[in-house]
């Protein structure tokens, strides 16, 4: 997994300023936490570590470039993970709880499971040839790590990064297939490759003759379109490198990811180095086994009679929540996710398939959608938002269609109703631990029942009838599931105590739930191989199977009439069937597993089993405890030759890079020479420094420089001194939804332009501006989507231009709005602004400024800068000024078109979308290039254009972007101008 920059982000405004982070240190790790309550995970942490990276170090030969900087985060209330190699070596843990469902992540005691995956992505990416030792010490003088991180702002880092890591650019299937083969067998077969959910991933593809996708069609379409997105990548990945093991043996796949002397740097070139064959060619005929493999399967399934199904929607409904039957509607209600409308709930009707789409879900989960729960009496719908954040509860009122947020911060997942105490309970998930909690009514409140041990987990909770018993699944740090059983009132009294019902040992089980008496449990276990319905009667205490079904059947409950409702499992996602038959089976075929066939093949992957971490003595280990200083702990990493441009000359210079090793201070500084002779003597030297820590950004440039300038239309090179400071700070953020609030002072000497308009000149040379603004947006997209199709943003801000004793405050505002058409994935934005400027009208710092796309023919900023509020397309930049403006833009995306298999795996062309706009801009205005003439009156521009946008991927993870664009604008004299825009936007 990569080390996802919103967690980050999201560090560093969600920790105040002067939280003082802890550090533990070994030899070769470096871990950080800023919250006490969290270093109880440290030793397991470690011990992990150590017990991994020597793993990792062996088996690759590998050689570590320096510390491995550890977060300890719990940003999100499901355990997740990231790492990266650039500038430094650094993983990002979150503590929470692993996700249990559908079996999608089988694993044991997670900060190890954690460990064993992560560091197989250090170790692999960091491992370095004598090329690449050559670069790094180059770009490192010797003295420090030498890796380049990509920077947008001077893109010939691309290739000095590529120069230094060249493991770190390939394709994320790659990656995580290689850190997934490994933990399973580092876990004794604990793991995806021996995974119920993988297998039947691609059991259904069979059995439904579905596409499984080529090297390329995987990144354009099925991390994309798919309804498993970036799923894919762990999923095709994985079954790949196993039937590489398979059918090569498991030292070869370790030696296509070593990177030692010999080695390709670029890993198609190792693979055919290995194995003597394109990769897609062996990609190819990895497929056809697959489809072999699975049609194997499929034949001992059938050895005895398939459970017969009726399928009740027209369509598959990709991710789905666990659901209930709405007795007096008839309907079936539940939380979908599928390409084309956002998640939303649904109501089903079991007769004609027809889905009623009833309330979005805002931060819909990949697998589950939601954690839903009913209460019939009252038919209500309690479900959580922002399921991978911090969630929040919610109550849809299915008599009145009104949605409530009940809790913010809820926390808490795997709900279930009381009808007897009109309660709610479930389990939250804080601080890496799993609470029972309960919340009576109004539901205003968290009342914690139980807090469960570091390791063990409950999931999949549902009450009785009578509201007397809980029964859940019980996870241990093993691995191992029970089904378990509490009393309510025993709970409510501090008494935890539970008793198992069944032991399933390493297999998974899912979603028990109670019968309309109380007396028996309908789930799902992938006990065969495959996810089948089981019966557990409380008068027997016998656990039964019931179905014998190809892919998987999950979420049963039974019906009133007898039947069973459930969801099978398609290639297209989760379809709601209707299970005819209910009797016990005796005979049902196991399925096997592909991963099974490596261990019997290969012994050696027996091996690979790492030892109890127990015995690490870590105070020997430890060099280091105390406090952490971001800011004190910068540090070189890379120096590196960069190119900028300066108005219309070219500048040769150097850039040095530091950082803190978390990415929470940084530090660049540039320094650069144009030999243009044409340039004043006062001109030709450009240094620019740029400082992050936190929320806070201090920058200082003389002659700033930008290397886009070389490329035009829009500059921003600026002649004399400017200082920068600023801070930014998240007031509110729980994704999509984000208010922040920022401001900076900037002080300006020697100036011939006025700063952000490149076409205004000024008739002073010092300038100070303060800048203020409060924005806001809760913006949205659906699968398959290339850009955000719904929702709302705002900003607020202030200017203030002192000069020559004189202040000029301006202010203006920002609204977009768009909503979603009925045609998928082509949403339409109305984009308004308005701002007024106070000030003599024949001052420049009294106007604002508008026109042209914005884009330079190279460019690294966003693709649509139309949308933007200083953008007029059709008439040349700076060319409109206004002392007070009113701007509206109609802005229609059409569907992207993508490519299925246009390319090759290291340059490939992933979509192209087009886009209509217009436009309309009206105020006080004045029309000149250079400078500004008043206005006889209020006047008008119109205009409308087009742009297409066409996606190229370079290297797995440079993308590229090639736009051209067309407007057209008239005055209110009726004078006509039009624009042409050729851009390519790198990174």
């Amino acid at each position: 997994m990569r080390l996802a920059s919103s967690f980050l982000v999201l560090f560093a405004v969600a920790v105040p300023l002067a939280a003082q982070l802890r550090v533990i240190e070994t030899q070769d790790l470096r871990l950080l936490f800023y919250d006490p309550r969290h270093t109880y995970l440290a030793p397991q942490l470690m011990r992990g570590f150590e017990n991994a990276f020597q793993f990792h170090k062996r088996m690759f030969r590998y050689q570590p470039s320096g510390q491995v900087n550890i977060l300890l985060e719990d940003f999100a209330d499901y355990g997740h993970g990231g790492a990266d190699v650039i500038p430094v070596n650094h993983v990002n843990v979150g503590i929470g709880a692993v996700n249990y469902t559908y079996e999608t992540v089988p694993s044991n005691e997670r900060m190890t499971w954690m460990m064993n995956h992560e560091l197989a992505h250090v170790a692999e990416m960091d491992g370095s040839r004598s090329s690449d030792h050559f670069f790094r010490r180059l770009f490192g003088l010797g003295a420090f790590p030498g890796k380049v991180a990509p920077h947008a702002e001077d893109p010939i880092s691309m290739a000095y990064s590529f120069l230094t890591v060249p493991r770190r650019y390939a394709p994320r299937w790659y990656h995580e297939g290689l850190a997934v083969f490994l933990e399973t067998w580092m876990a004794g077969g604990m793991g995806r490759s021996l995974g119920g959910y993988d297998e039947m991933v691609f059991r259904a593809l069979v059995r439904d003759d579905a596409r499984i996708y080529d090297l390329v069609g995987l990144d354009v379409e099925g991390t994309t379109i798919d309804f498993q997105v970036g799923v894919n990548s762990y999923l095709y990945g994985t079954r790949f490198l196993s039937w590489l093991a398979l059918e090569y043996g498991p030292e070869k796949v370790i030696q296509w990811a070593a990177s030692g002397d010999g080695s390709k740097a670029y890993y198609g070139a190792q693979f055919r180095h290995v194995f003597g064959q394109p990769i897609a060619r062996e990609w190819s005929r990895w497929i056809e086994a697959e489809r072999a493999w699975q049609r194997e399967n499929l034949t001992s399934i059938k050895q005895y009679p398939v459970t017969p199904v009726q399928r009740i929607s027209r369509i598959a409904l990709g991710s789905v929540s666990n659901s209930f039957f709405d007795e007096s509607t008839g309907r079936l209600l539940a939380a979908v996710r599928y390409p084309g409308p956002m998640a939303h709930l649904a109501a089903i009707d079991p007769g004609t398939g027809a889905a009623h789409r009833l309330q979005e879900v805002e931060g819909a989960a990949l697998f589950f959608v939601t954690s839903l729960a009913f209460d019939p009496s009252g038919r209500r719908l309690f479900y959580t938002t922002h399921n991978n954040n911090w969630r929040d509860l919610h109550v849809y009122d299915l008599n009145t269609q009104k949605d409530t947020k009940l809790i913010a911060d809820y926390r808490a997942g795997d709900i279930a109703f009381d009808r007897a105490a009109g309660s709610l309970w479930g389990v939250r998930h804080v601080n890496g631990l799993s609470i029972i909690v309960e919340s009576p009514p109004p539901y205003n409140k968290i009342v914690p029942r139980h807090e469960l041990p570091y390791g063990h987990d409950l999931f999949d909770l549902d009450i009785s009838p009578d509201g007397r018993t809980i029964v859940a699944m019980f996870a241990d740090t093993s691995g191992r599931q029970k089904l378990v059983q509490f009393e309510t009132g025993r709970l409510r009294d501090g008494d935890a105590s539970m008793q198992t019902l069944h032991d399933f040992e390493f297999s998974s089980g899912a979603s028990f739930r109670f019968t309309a008496d109380g007396s028996q449990l309908y789930g799902t276990s992938y006990f065969t191989g495959a996810s089948n319905i089981f019966r557990f009667d409380f008068s027997t205490r016998a656990m039964e199977i019931l179905t014998n079904t190809e892919t998987g059947l999950f979420w049963p409950q039974m019906l009133a009439d007898g039947r069973l409702l459930a969801y099978e499992y398609t290639a297209r996602g989760f379809c709601p069937v209707v299970v005819q038959a209910a009797k016990p089976l005796q005979d049902v075929s196991a399925v096997k597993y592909f991963g099974q066939q490596i261990v019997e093949k290969y012994p050696v992957v027996r091996q690979w089993k790492l030892p109890p971490p127990e015995k690490i003595d870590l105070q020997k280990l430890t060099t280091r405890a105390g406090e952490f200083s971001t800011f004190r702990n910068l540090r070189p990493y890379a120096l590196y030759p960069i190119v900028q441009g300066y108005k219309d000359s070219a500048a040769a210079g150097a850039r040095l890079d530091f950082t803190d090793g978390l990415g929470l201070s940084s530090l660049s500084i540039t320094g650069s020479y144009s030999p243009d002779a044409s340039l004043a003597a006062g001109e030709r030297f450009h240094f620019g420094l740029d400082l992050h820590h936190w929320g806070w950004r201090v920058q200082a440039n003389y002659n700033k420089a930008d290397f886009y300038d070389l490329f035009g239309p829009t500059k921003q090179s600026l002649k004399g001194f400017e200082g920068i400071v600023g801070y930014r700070k998240n007031l509110r953020y729980k994704a999509p939804r984000s208010l922040d609030l920022d401001w900076s002072i900037a002080g300006y000497a020697g100036l011939d332009r006025v700063p952000d308009y490149q076409n205004v000149r000024t008739p002073f040379d010092k300038l100070l501006t303060a800048r203020l603004g409060l924005s806001y947006s809760n913006l949205s997209r659906s699968l398959g989507a290339v850009d955000d199709e719904k929702g709302y943003r705002w900003k607020l801000a202030t200017l203030g231009n002192a000069v020559n004793s004189e202040f000029f405050p301006r202010f203006y505002g920002l609204f977009d709005y768009g909503f979603l058409t009925p045609i998928r994935n082509s949403p339409i934005w109305i984009r308004s602004s308005a701002g007024k400027s106070f000030g003599n009208r024949l001052q420049p710092f009294a106007n604002f400024y508008f026109g042209g796309f914005g884009n330079n023919y190279v460019d690294h900023l966003d693709i649509s800068r139309y949308r933007e509020f200083y953008s007029f397309p059709g008439v040349d930049l700076n060319r409109i000024g206004a002392t007070s403006f009113g701007k509206t833009l109609l802005e229609w995306n059409l569907p992207p078109l993508r490519f299925r298999n246009f390319g090759v795996p290291w340059l490939y062309c992933n979509w192209v979308r087009p886009t209509v706009f217009s436009g309309v801009i009206a105020g006080n205005l004045a029309s000149s290039r250079l400078q500004v003439v008043p206005a006889t009156g209020a006047t008008y521009y119109l205009d409308a254009g087009a742009q297409l946008d066409f996606r190229v991927v370079i290297s797995s993870y440079l993308n590229t972007t090639f736009s051209a664009g067309y407007a057209a604008a008239q005055d209110r004299q009726g004078r006509r101008s039009t624009e042409l825009m050729f851009s390519i936007k790198l990174l």
